[in-house]
């Protein structure tokens, strides 16, 4: 890795981070746009495929640019290693090809989101790998489903779409006292907000396409533990390929350096607006951590700097009502993704978590009325008179 200060702030690290300037002495960061990379002899050459020398050998599974991501976003959650990937459902992929074997059994909470669902449920299930879901927030349930082959717990906190909170250093004694792992997806919070490595998880996943870039820009993903712990998790995307491209990777090295700032305005946006959608007729229930009405708010501000910028509502009259409130927006982008600069509402029961059962949907909470807003860096009185329109219809 490269130096910097232990001592340094996350403000400092996601700006200074992973920087080498030793070729050129480039005040930014390079980006290595090359496929391969060329040695000084066969021997050099039989060195470095050997593992005997250090460097760069071909872009799938070793790139500068890449290698600065891994740097900045390790130093950043506190992790000895990362494991850059193409996406965050790449990273998750990854992270469970690289560790488990057909056989192996998994215990994930039921509120994830639906394309990590169908992961587990459809693909990794057809190579032996079978999952069992269980409430996020009752470490009880998680104990309760341990099986003699379960090497992995696997949960999202804040979850996605209703903002559940896991207690994760209770949920990761559970799965140390059984010999087992705990993976958490940082996604919402990044760790501008929350460091589950230091709550005891003993990896963490990402997907960069979200907060860790915030412009809406690219795709990205990674997974971050011990160097020994995730060598074969690596070893997976050396020989499979689901590589983070070297542009992916400087353009999120760019949105780093902004991601303390961007993190705590989307959660002062994101609490006001809660608070308000609260206070409107039409909405029957505000999921948000930084509400004092959130289930896990304790725990969520013992765990998080702040609340994060995602808050679920249900609206009065089902799904009829709120699609007319994502159809009468103006200013709000009606998308699935998150973590932009720009504000987004998505109907979860119908995009993100349409592919899941209707019976996975009521488990998780999910009914046809939520919708969920990633709330940007707008003027908060446009935001709320964007929904404020199509509450009134």
């Amino acid at each position: 890795m490269t130096a910097f200060d232990p001592d340094w702030q996350t403000e400092t690290l996601a700006i200074r981070a992973g920087i080498d300037r030793s070729q050129f002495g480039e005040h930014s960061e390079a980006m290595y746009l090359t496929s391969s990379f060329v040695f000084e002899s066969a021997a050099q050459a039989a060195a470095r495929f050997s593992n005997q020398e250090p460097g760069n050998i071909y872009a799938r599974f070793t790139n500068p640019t890449v290698t600065a991501f891994q740097e900045r976003l390790a130093a950043l959650e506190g992790a000895e290693f990362c494991v850059a990937t193409a996406s965050g459902m790449a990273a998750i992929t990854s992270c469970v090809m690289g560790l488990l074997s057909a056989g192996d059994h998994i215990v994930s909470s039921k509120s994830l989101f639906g394309s990590t669902v169908q992961l587990f449920s459809t693909i990794f299930s057809r190579f032996g790998i079978e999952t069992s879901y269980v409430e996020l927030s009752d470490p009880a349930a998680w104990e309760a489903a341990v099986r003699p082959n379960t090497k992995l717990f696997f949960l999202e906190t804040p979850s996605n779409p209703l903002t559940e909170t896991a207690d994760i250093a209770a949920i990761a004694a559970v799965a140390h006292r059984h010999g087992a792992l705990l993976a958490v997806d940082n996604c919402f919070c990044t760790p501008a907000l929350q460091k589950p490595l230091q709550l005891g998880a003993d990896i963490v996943i990402h997907s960069a396409t979200k907060y860790l870039d915030g412009q809406g820009r690219v795709l990205g993903g990674a997974v971050l533990g011990q160097r020994q712990l995730l060598e074969p998790v690596f070893a997976f995307l050396r020989t499979a390929g689901p590589t983070l491209s070297a542009f992916n990777a400087w353009v999120i090295l760019k949105g780093l350096e902004t991601l303390q700032l961007r993190m705590d305005a989307h959660s002062r946006n994101a609490l006001e607006l809660a608070r308000w959608l609260e206070a409107q007729p039409q909405v029957s229930r505000v999921f948000y951590p930084g509400l004092e009405s959130h289930p896990q708010h304790e725990l969520a501000m013992r765990q998080q700097r702040a609340g994060g910028g995602i808050l679920t509502f249900e609206v009065k009259g089902g799904k009829e009502a709120a699609w007319r409130v994502v159809d009468a927006t103006r200013l709000i982008s009606i998308t699935a993704n998150l973590g932009d600069v720009k504000s987004t509402i998505t109907h979860p029961a119908s995009t993100t978590h349409g592919r899941i059962s209707p019976e996975a949907r009521a488990a998780a909470g999910i009914t046809d009325g939520m919708l969920r807003v990633a709330v940007g860096l707008e003027s908060l009185e446009d935001l709320k008179a964007d929904l404020a329109r199509g509450l009134a219809l």
